[in-house]
């Protein structure tokens, strides 16, 4: 009997919004929301961490003025305690993420194990 693995993906994709950890994710990032101010810092740290990384990938250099704009948004980014609490929940849904990728990958990591 043949196995369809997108019917077992899309049941771990429901069973992923009933974790603890997604939950409270989306608890803190609907929190962060409701704060205007807060949303708006939290979205201009995500297009400047956007943006070094396409220069990172095309291989542009950082100026000075990137690093001073960096580190002025990274101090007020680090003030939030809105922003805080959804990087410490990312953090942790992260280690669930990590945990189902290790999980998946076990048949190919023991395939080239196996020599």
């Amino acid at each position: 009997m043949a196995v369809n693995i997108y019917d077992s993906a899309n049941q771990i994709e429901r069973d992923i919004r009933e974790t603890p950890q997604f939950i409270e994710l989306k608890s803190a990032f609907d929190a962060l929301k409701e704060d205007e101010a807060e949303y708006k810092l939290f979205i201009e740290f995500q297009e400047l961490q956007v943006s070094f990384q396409q220069k990172q990938m095309t291989g542009e250099e950082f100026t000075d003025e990137d690093a001073q704009n960096a580190q002025a948004l990274t101090e007020k980014v680090q003030s939030s305690e809105k922003i805080a609490n959804l990087m410490q929940k990312e953090q942790a849904f992260s280690v669930i993420i990590n945990d189902l990728n290790r999980i998946i990958m076990t048949p190919v990591k023991e395939l080239y194990e196996d020599k």
